[in-house]
This record gives structure tokens, C-alpha cells and sequence, in this order.
């Protein structure tokens, strides 16, 4: 196969240098190769469309109201591939979306603090998808922190922000719906009952911020244990597409595990938790595992802890401070008293306790004895002040 240079391939297309080299790093160029700091690109390839143009609302090309849900979350709206995040990054336009994406970055591979100081200075930003993405992130990143005061101030303003703009249109009540959604469901809070339905809005996102908004939706079915239909729509939305947005397609995994240890499919289980692994791992983007520990029913202690034990431990740190930024927020919220005073392993086995399993079969999952089990659920026991097996259910997670 012959190949061309970025420089030959751009002014063939009639597009910069910049453009291709973005084009390459999205992986929107089949048979693409990368040399040293460059790119070889297939003497055949065509010039990618340009996605945008291939949408209509109304009959109408690519609008305005297009354009700011464009803006809304852009690293979590883009599919770079596994590996190339920071390099994606790197070749997007400078300016606020720019330094939004990398505030994402920060976030999703657990670094809170930079993520919240890069977000904290477009709380206030003329864009409303820019302002409403840096609420998302800096009221996260905050929430990680235990600084719970401004975690609440950047979701109020998420409110506020909506309020301000008076707008009624269709990517108004899109966004709202959206960063609503993606800002409550995580807390395991109610959604606001005025907002529209997710179900209504799906079509109006972008391809990326949709297939969030089904991990938010199969979340969602998950809380209300409707868990075959949650992990029916996540396999259908990652095989329509889903699995090419990275960011948006390890959360999906990481409920369709929810859903398949819920239904003690564990084998299944294992396929997704390792598919969430793959995309997640070349670039660090470990946030997701953290906050979604306690509902995984041991499968990271059971299948990522022995291969990558390192990367274990610091899934598990920041699974106690996203924890204790959430109980602060969601207990409150719910009166649901949700333990907050149980280590991660012994968290994990009374969650699987609490669900039915039995001693053995606790054991045999996290390759512990069963004796071992028993001890961790008597200590779990005594520190939440109960004395039977089922009452564990009133201070585990929904």
C-alpha cells in the first residue's frame, strides 16, 4: 500500500495541515499509521465528511443550536482513539473549548484538583455549553475534593445558568436535560420533575453526548433494578456506534457490569469490566471505576486487582473520596442512610451480602475463603450497629 504525507494529504483535500492531523488523531482515516510525530496516511483514503453537514433539523444544515450542544463536554463528545486523548487534544482549536476538554481530561484519569482549577474559570463563561461544562466538571471535581460547599454552588448554578438564559428552544431544554441528567444521576438523586423527557431529547445531542445520555438513561433503569432492559439498551447503543467515544463508552460498560452482576451473569460481567479496561487504560482515564466501585460487585478486586495491582490501589483512593463527597451530598438529599463507614473490601462484600449471595459464593468471587467472608461481614456488622444478614440493605447503595 502506498502512503502520503499529512502535508500531500491536505492539499489534496484542501483542508490545513492541523485538520488532517486531527482527522488522524479522531481515527476518521481507515488504514491511518503513525510514524514518529507524524502520520502516514493511505495514497486512497478520502477526505472525511464532515459530520455536521450530514444532520438536518427543520431541513435545515448544521445550526447554531447544533453548534453550542457541539460545545457542550467536547472530549467527552469526540472519539479519539484509545491512546491518542492528550494528542486529540493538542490539535483542537486554542481557546475555551480547549482548555475545557483538558479540564475533562484532568477529571476522567482522577485528578480532581486540576481539573477544578482549569473549570473554575468558565464558571462564569458568555457560552452557555461552555459555562454549563465547567459546572458539570467543577462540581465533580469538588465533590472528589470533600469540598462539598462548592460542589452544590456549581449545581445550582447549573440552574441558575438555565434560568438566566430565558430560552425555550429545543437545545436549551436539550442541555438542560442533559446536564441535569448526568449531575443527578450519579448522586443517585431524584431528576428534576420539569425537565423533559431524556427519552424525547435523545435525537437533538450529538453522537458522543448521546451516548452519555444512555449511560444516564441505562443508569437510571439500573437504580430501578430494571437491569435487563438497562443492559439491553447499553449493548445496543455501544454496537450502534457507542464504542467509538471512549469516554461515553466506559461509563456504558460499567453499568452493563452493574446490570450483569445484578443478574449474576458474572462471565459477562468480566467481558465489559475488560472492554471499559481497554478503552480506559492507554490513557489513564481510571475516574469511572472509581466512582462506580461499590456497585461492581467485587469485579475489580476479583479481576483487576491481581493483574494491576498498582492501578487497583489507585482506583480505590479515588473511590473513598468521591464516596465521601457523595454520601455528603446524597444522604442528606434522599434520607437514605448509605454506610460511610466501611472499608472498600468490606463495602463490596456486604453489597453482595445484600443482594443474597452466600458466603461461598462471596469467596469463591473474590478468591477469598469463606470464613474470610464471614469475618468481614461480622466486622461490617458491628461498625452499622445491625444484627442480621438482611438489614445490610438499608445502608448499601440503591
Amino acid at each position: 500500500m502506498e502512503y502520503i504525507t499529512v502535508t500531500e494529504a491536505a492539499k489534496k483535500w484542501g483542508v490545513s495541515n492541523r485538520m488532517v492531523q486531527k482527522y488522524c488523531a479522531e481515527g476518521r482515516i481507515e488504514g491511518v499509521k503513525k510514524f514518529g510525530v507524524s502520520w502516514e496516511i493511505p495514497s486512497h483514503a478520502v477526505k472525511p465528511r464532515d459530520p455536521r453537514k450530514e444532520r438536518h433539523i427543520d431541513s435545515r444544515a448544521y445550526s447554531c443550536e447544533e453548534e453550542a450542544l457541539q460545545g457542550l463536554m467536547p472530549l467527552m463528545n469526540h472519539p479519539f482513539q484509545p491512546g491518542r486523548c492528550l494528542e486529540f487534544i493538542d490539535m483542537m482549536e486554542d481557546g475555551p473549548k480547549k482548555k475545557i476538554a483538558l479540564a475533562e481530561y484532568h477529571y476522567f484519569s482522577g485528578r480532581p484538583e486540576e481539573a477544578a482549577q482549569a473549570a473554575e474559570l468558565f464558571l462564569t463563561s458568555p457560552d452557555l455549553a461552555v459555562r454549563l461544562s465547567a459546572c458539570l466538571i467543577y462540581g465533580y471535581a469538588n465533590l472528589s475534593q470533600g469540598q462539598i460547599q462548592q460542589a452544590r454552588m456549581a449545581l445550582r448554578e447549573i440552574r441558575a445558568a438555565m434560568e438566566s438564559e430565558k430560552i425555550v428552544s429545543t437545545q436549551a431544554k436539550t442541555i438542560e436535560s442533559f446536564v441535569a441528567a448526568a449531575a443527578t444521576v450519579l448522586l443517585h438523586l431524584p431528576l428534576p420533575k420539569e425537565l423533559p423527557p431524556l427519552q424525547q431529547l435523545l435525537p437533538a445531542l450529538p453522537l458522543g453526548l448521546r451516548a452519555f445520555a444512555m449511560y444516564v438513561l441505562c443508569h437510571y433503569l439500573y437504580l430501578r433494578e430494571d437491569y435487563q432492559t438497562s443492559l439491553g439498551i447499553v449493548e445496543a447503543t455501544l454496537a450502534m456506534g457507542g464504542q467509538n467515544y471512549p469516554i461515553p463508552a466506559i461509563y456504558l460498560h460499567l453499568v452493563a457490569v452493574m446490570d450483569c452482576m445484578s443478574l449474576r451473569k458474572v462471565a459477562r460481567a468480566e467481558q465489559h469490566l475488560m472492554a471499559a479496561w481497554a478503552l480506559a487504560r492507554p490513557d489513564d482515564l481510571i475516574e469511572a471505576f472509581g466512582e462506580h466501585h461499590g456497585l461492581l460487585g467485587g469485579m475489580l478486586e476479583a479481576v483487576l486487582k491481581p493483574q494491576w495491582p498498582e492501578d487497583f490501589k489507585r482506583i480505590i483512593n479515588i473511590t473513598c473520596r468521591f464516596a465521601d463527597g457523595w454520601r455528603k451530598i446524597h444522604n442528606p438529599v434522599t434520607g437514605n442512610n448509605v454506610a460511610d463507614n466501611l472499608t472498600t473490601t468490606e463495602f463490596t462484600i456486604a453489597m453482595l451480602a445484600a443482594r443474597g449471595w452466600t458466603n461461598q459464593e462471596i469467596g469463591q468471587h473474590m478468591n477469598i475463603s469463606p470464613n474470610t467472608v464471614k469475618r468481614y461481614l461480622s466486622t461490617s456488622m458491628e461498625k452499622l450497629g445491625i444484627t442480621r444478614r438482611k438489614d445490610f440493605k438499608k445502608h448499601m447503595l440503591r
